[in-house]
């Protein structure tokens, strides 16, 4: 796909992060830099508390209304997940992805990393209070996001090139995951892995060369000469 002005970029950030996130943030800079908008929108919202990748997807839906051309999306982690999910299962509307450090198998490890009185209790209560990194407190989710993420593919796999970047060091999402995700797609997938935690924010800049040349043949305007 040819560069166009009205191709829409998309950034959808992770489990209790915001649009405010240091990567996006830094993400939307550039891409301004090179004449494409990108467009973050809170998934907090309308309520954490109701928050599924159901309804995320929906949100999906209604951002990519009336784009005359294939979307970008850029998703991390919960966002990464969502981001592919939304592509695999709708084929011919993403022209690509970057997925950073996204979180595959969502459902079952979930379920599997967490304590088995907390998560008893969740399902007894139907809520459960998890730290929200964006507004610095904790907030209750409902069981809803569980089971709803029980009933998506594991490893959703969508048919556009993806650039997979994943910190070899990440403790909260299992690097292997982002391999069997890169060895499923059969060769639409870049994997690249970095010596970093599951943030991916100790080097934005190089973060972004690698974004830059993924989406490259997508961007309106040439990158500007080193000075």
């Amino acid at each position: 796909m040819s560069p166009n002005l009205l191709t829409r970029f998309i950034w959808l950030h992770g489990f209790a992060s915001s649009p405010q996130s240091s990567k996006g943030q830094f993400v939307r800079a550039r891409l301004e830099e090179r004449g494409a908008h990108l467009v973050l929108p809170d998934l907090n919202e309308p309520s954490f508390f109701d928050l599924t990748v159901t309804r995320m997807l929906g949100q999906l839906d209604v951002l990519s209304q009336g784009s005359p051309e294939a979307v970008v999306l850029l998703g991390s982690s919960l966002g990464g997940f969502t981001a592919a999910t939304w592509a695999a299962s709708r084929p011919g509307r993403v022209a690509s992805l970057v997925l950073l450090a996204p979180a595959f198998d969502l459902g079952p490890r979930w379920s599997a990393r967490m304590d088995p009185a907390e998560l008893a209790d969740w399902r007894r209560t139907g809520k459960h209070a998890f730290d929200h990194y964006a507004r610095g407190r904790k907030e209750d989710l409902s069981i809803r996001f569980l089971d709803d993420a029980l009933a998506h593919e594991s490893f959703p796999l969508p048919r556009c090139p993806t650039l997979v970047i994943q910190g070899a060091l990440d403790d909260t999402v299992d690097p292997a995951l982002a391999r069997e995700f890169t060895r499923r797609m059969q060769g639409r997938a870049k994997l690249v892995e970095l010596q970093q935690g599951h943030e991916l924010n100790a080097d934005l800049s190089g973060l972004w060369r690698l974004i830059e040349a993924h989406l490259a043949p997508l961007l309106p305007q040439a990158p500007r000469p080193t000075p």
